[in-house]
Formats: C-alpha cells, sequence, structure tokens
C-alpha cells in the first residue's frame, strides 16, 4: 500500500493546506486581539461619556470588521480541506475532529455573528450597555471560536481521551473533556490567543504612530496606544510564561520536536539551551537534509534540562537518541517503533480478513488481543510507524524549526520592551519628540506578524511527519487524488488569497488616510 504513494501528491497537499493555514492566520491574530482592545475603549466610553472614546472605538472597529470578513472566507476554505485533500485523515479521526469543529462552527455563524451585528449596526438601536454587552460577547465569541481550531490541532499534536475501533478502523471518543482539557490543548489556546493580544496591540500603537507622524489625531493616538500599550504588555509578559509552559509539554509529548527547534543532536543530562546560533549550509556530514550543523552557537548550560523538565540535570533526548535508540533511558530507536507499528496494522488486518471469511471465533479471538492493554501500550501505540520506511523521513527540518523558534522568542523578548517604552513616553507626553520610536512602531508591525507565522511554522513543521503523532503520517492520511488536481487548487488559492491580502491592505489603509470621523452622528449617549 505505501509504495503506491505518490510522495508529491503528499507533498502537494501540505503545500496547499500550509498557505491556506499561513494566509488564514495572517487575518486571525489580529482578530482576536482588536475585539478585545475596542472592547476596553467602548467601556472606558460607556464609564466616562467621554464622545473621544466612541470615536476612537468606532475607528478600531471598521478596521476590526475589514479583517474579520477576510478571515472568514480562508478560514472557511481551510475547514474544507480536510475533506478534500486529507479524507483518509477525516475517516480515521472523523469522530473526535469532527466535534470540535462543529462546535466552532455553531460558536462563529450563531453567536459571532449576532452580536457583531448588534455591535456594528446597533449604536442607534440598543442602550450604551447593551451594546458594550455585544461587543464583550463579539470578542470572547472570537476567541472561543479558536478554542475549539486549538482544540482541534492540540489533539492532532497530542491524541488523548480517545480508543480505536477495530471493528470501523476509526478512532473514537472516549472522553469529550480530556480532549478539551488536556495540557497540549490548554496551552496551545492561551499561549496562541495571547500571542493575538500581544499583534494586535503592535497594529494598534503602530497605526496611532503614523498619526502622530503626521501631526493628525494627535489625542486619539495617545489614548489609542495607552490602551494598547498596556493591553500588550500584560499579554506579552503572560506569553512567556504560556510558551514556556508550551514548550515543557512539547518536550514531553513530542520529544523530537523539541530535539529540532532547538537544535539538539545528542541529548545530554543537564542540557545547555543554544540561545543563538548559525548553522552550515555547505559541507554537513549528515546524510539528511533535514540537518545542518552549528558554525557558531552560544549555549547555556543545563538551563534546557530545566525548561523540559524542571529539573537541571535531566535528560534531554536529542535526534539521535530518537532514532538510534537510547537503552539507558528507556527509549525505543525508530526501526522498533516501526516494526511494532507494522506487527500492529497486520494484527488489524488479520482481525479484518477473519471477520470477512466469517471466522467470528477467530476474530473475537484476535479483536482481544488488539484492545488488550499491552498490545494498546506497546503495540498499537506506534500505529502510525508501520507506515514509515526511512527513519529520516521522522526527522523535521531542523534549520526551519530552529530559525522560526528562536526569532519568535527574540522577537517576543522586544515586544515586551517596546510596549514599555510606548507606556513610559505615553504618560510622560514625550511621543511627539521621539519620532525615531515612532517611526519604529510602524515597523514593528511586520515584526509582529512575523512572529506569528513563525510560532506556527514551528508547531506545524516540527511535528512532520504526523498528522496525529505517532498514529497517522501524512502519507496515510492524504486522499488518493490526482496531484495535478491539487496543484491547479494551490495555484489558484495562491492568487486568491493573495488578492485578498492585497485588497484588505488596501482598504485598510484608505481607511487609516481617512482617519477616525470627527463629527458624531448622533446614536445613544
Amino acid at each position: 500500500m505505501l509504495e503506491a504513494i505518490d510522495l508529491s501528491l503528499v507533498n502537494w497537499s501540505r503545500a496547499q493546506f500550509a498557505l491556506t493555514a499561513m494566509y488564514h492566520w495572517i487575518f486571525v491574530p489580529l482578530t482576536l486581539g482588536l475585539s478585545f482592545i475596542i472592547a476596553f475603549m467602548e467601556t472606558i466610553y460607556v464609564k466616562t461619556g467621554n464622545p473621544e472614546w466612541k470615536k476612537i472605538t468606532k475607528f478600531w472597529m471598521t478596521l476590526f470588521g475589514i479583517n474579520f470578513a477576510i478571515g472568514v472566507a480562508t478560514g472557511i476554505i481551510l475547514e474544507f480541506e480536510f475533506g478534500t485533500n486529507w479524507s483518509n485523515y477525516s475517516w480515521f479521526v472523523g469522530d473526535i475532529f469532527g466535534a470540535p469543529l462543529a462546535i466552532e462552527g455553531i460558536l462563529a455563524f450563531f453567536m459571532e455573528s449576532t452580536f457583531i451585528a448588534i455591535m456594528f449596526f446597533g449604536w442607534k438601536k440598543v442602550s450604551k450597555k447593551v451594546h458594550l454587552a455585544a461587543t464583550w460577547l463579539t470578542a470572547i465569541g472570537a476567541n472561543l471560536s479558536a478554542l475549539w481550531i486549538l482544540v482541534a490541532n492540540a489533539w492532532m499534536q497530542m491524541p488523548v481521551g480517545m480508543k480505536f475501533n477495530p471493528e470501523t478502523a476509526r478512532n473514537e471518543m472516549e472522553s469529550f473533556w480530556d480532549v478539551l482539557f488536556s495540557p497540549m490543548a490548554v496551552d496551545k489556546f492561551l499561549h496562541t490567543t495571547s500571542s493575538g493580544f500581544v499583534l494586535a496591540a503592535i497594529f494598534v500603537i503602530g497605526i496611532s504612530a503614523w498619526f502622530i507622524l503626521k501631526k493628525r489625531e494627535i489625542v486619539f493616538a495617545r489614548k489609542s496606544i495607552l490602551v494598547a500599550a498596556v493591553f500588550g504588555f500584560l499579554s506579552s509578559i503572560y506569553v512567556v510564561f504560556t510558551g514556556d509552559s508550551s514548550a515543557r509539554s512539547v518536550a514531553q509529548n513530542q520529544p523530537m520536536k523539541f530535539a529540532a527547534f532547538e537544535g539538539l543532536y545528542n541529548g545530554s543530562e543537564g542540557a545547555g539551551l543554544i540561545a543563538m546560533g548559525i548553522m552550515s549550509t555547505t559541507d554537513s556530514h549528515h546524510s539528511n537534509e533535514n540537518l545542518m550543523d552549528f558554525n557558531v552557537k552560544l549555549e547555556i548550560p543545563n538551563i534546557l534540562s530545566y525548561m523540559a523538565y524542571m529539573d537541571w540535570n535531566a535528560f534531554v533526548p536529542g535526534i539521535n537518541d530518537l532514532i538510534e535508540g537510547n537503552e539507558k533511558y528507556g527509549i525505543l530507536s525508530a526501526k522498533e517503533k516501526m516494526e511494532r507499528g507494522k506487527a500492529a496494522i497486520l494484527k488489524l488486518k488479520e482481525f479484518k480478513e477473519a471477520k470477512a471469511a466469517g471466522n467470528a471465533e477467530l476474530a473475537s479471538s484476535i479483536k482481544a488481543e488488539f484492545q488488550s492493554k499491552d498490545f494498546q501500550e506497546n503495540y498499537f501505540k506506534y500505529f502510525g510507524y508501520g507506515y514509515i520506511t526511512d527513519p529520516n523521513v521522522l526527522i523535521p527540518s531542523v534549520p526551519l524549526s530552529f530559525y522560526s523558534f528562536h526569532i519568535m522568542v527574540a522577537l517576543g523578548m522586544y515586544f515586551i520592551l517596546f510596549f514599555f517604552l510606548s507606556f513610559l513616553f505615553t504618560i510622560k507626553g514625550k511621543l511627539e519628540k521621539h519620532r525615531k520610536f515612532l517611526k519604529l512602531a510602524i515597523w514593528t508591525i511586520p515584526m509582529a506578524y512575523i512572529a506569528s507565522q513563525c510560532g506556527w511554522i514551528v508547531a506545524e513543521v516540527g511535528r512532520q511527519p504526523w498528522v496525529i503523532q505517532d498514529l497517522m503520517p501524512t502519507m496515510a492520511a492524504v486522499t488518493k487524488i490526482s496531484t495535478s488536481a491539487v496543484q491547479v487548487t494551490f495555484f489558484l488559492f495562491a492568487a486568491i488569497f493573495t488578492i485578498l491580502l492585497i485588497a484588505e491592505v488596501k482598504i485598510m489603509m484608505r481607511q487609516i488616510k481617512i482617519g477616525p470621523k470627527i463629527k458624531e452622528e448622533g446614536g445613544h449617549n
């Protein structure tokens, strides 16, 4: 079965999904964070009655609406791709994966659509407090919508709360709460949404800095920066804590991903953290193109062990340990896992053949063995490895994972300082004097998007080749369609998404140049 798989089909399907996901993720973080910033601004308006805050709220609400609409379009396509390009995956785990996606759909199309309508069109139709409630519920709804997508993604990276049914050859949900509250899901939701808060705060500060440089709407800009700086600073500090927790969760559940983004080839006790490093693009002695040696690296002793296991001297496995095995620390080799995975696949095949032959007694015996605790823990646990023919496939791109992770972390540290200075200059009334800082604020906007995209590269590239960690690789999950069909849709989507992005940027820039409306149009007071 594996020999018949067209690897070009797998690669193009992955590329199409990555394209859609990365374009979608351009729009989502701004929606997550800006919705809460707007809610805070409107709360200040309702509390103070100052019309300036209403003007501020409505301006940022307009930009939120533009971004939200285009984000929905890319998100819908992303969900359909599970069926069109990854139908084997959808069959294998549809009973589990479908539940959070269904809940997300209900939230997105009922809760969000209802309250977002009131938020945009209800200024003259409902009271201040009702409108404020709708704004807050829109923000909460947008983030709850993200929750279910992230729960589904986390389950793919740490499958829990399920059991495999050999009768249907499908995974079935055993505990919804285990899926919802798995450590991976909690960490992913908190880290991802809070990173969206950081991006939105930088967006608000950057646009406001442009107004100050143009000597327009100075009061509006100062107030916007003050709210965004406080919100962004608190969020960026929180991102550090959630990122630390996420890294620990990855170390314990996806050790290969952890080793890849930390550039750890050989495991050790008291493992050091590579704070900075430059990898060689030539003269690598590795046969695998995903492995590159370091030309230069700055390593801090013992930090990696503590970060992964809260123990300064803990053993952290490297890539070589995970491929070749390490008997001392009870780490199976990739080849051993592959053999056990093949044994699990063979056992499932024997069960199917016994059923097809009408041998109920043999089928029942094989099923009982298959579902036994020993077989599940020692063989089915490695089910996906049975589809792997070359251990080198199990190693993700180390350079891409390493650089993406370290760029994300470096920018995250910069953002903390950026928010602090934004707040300090604002409360001291010195923003206009720091023109270089204001220009830097504008350029920080693309930096926030780079950091955000790097985060998803780490999460998704680092777990390759797995669609479901240890249970299903990409080669087994892909739909058997023609490669040319995927190529056509890839380029079609690339063109459409690029046009949408250009359109959004142009519409946003036009709206920003218009600025907040000076004359209010009435409405509730």
